[in-house]
């Protein structure tokens, strides 16, 4: 559980401080090219979540934000998850966090991570969905790997 807490904090305030730098140094909808074509910088405010989802229905989002996060810390005291599931947890309680943090104070949330991928002009995004990513990302692949394994014994 501890493991889990401290990949939490650490990305959490990462979350925080990069979402800080970004909104008290930009105004909204500036662009910054970092690699022209590929990686801009820009500050947008979603009220939304991936792809403006659900835009609009913050009080929805948050809760079930909150309710992710209490069944994480749940999992992680009662359920005594192995190493790959406390860290994925780690990640995504942060990434739940970092948002909802934002969808309290602002009532939106604050991206800037802009990437046009093939021509495609990915949407924003920022630290907690990259974390939120990372976290389940881990817990398809350590899923995959356990049922490989049982198709192997």
């Amino acid at each position: 559980m501890t493991v889990a807490l401290i990949i939490a904090a650490v990305v959490l305030i990462l979350d925080q401080i990069t979402k800080f730098l970004i909104s008290s140094n930009m105004v909204l909808f500036e662009d910054i090219p970092v690699i022209s074509g590929f990686f801009h910088i820009t500050y947008v405010q979603n009220t939304g979540m991936a792809w403006s989802m659900l835009s609009g229905q913050q009080f929805l989002l948050s809760l079930a934000a909150f309710i992710a996060i209490g069944v994480m810390l749940w999992v992680l005291i009662y359920r005594k998850p192995d190493a790959v599931t406390t860290v994925s947890i780690g990640f995504m309680m942060a990434g739940a966090a970092g948002n909802l943090i934002d969808r309290l104070m602002f009532n939106y949330v604050r991206d800037f991570l802009n990437f046009y991928i093939f021509g495609y002009d990915f949407p924003v995004f920022n630290v907690a969905d990259i974390a939120l990513c990372i976290g389940v990302g881990l817990l398809i692949l350590d899923a995959f790997i356990e049922e490989r394994k049982e198709k192997t014994q």
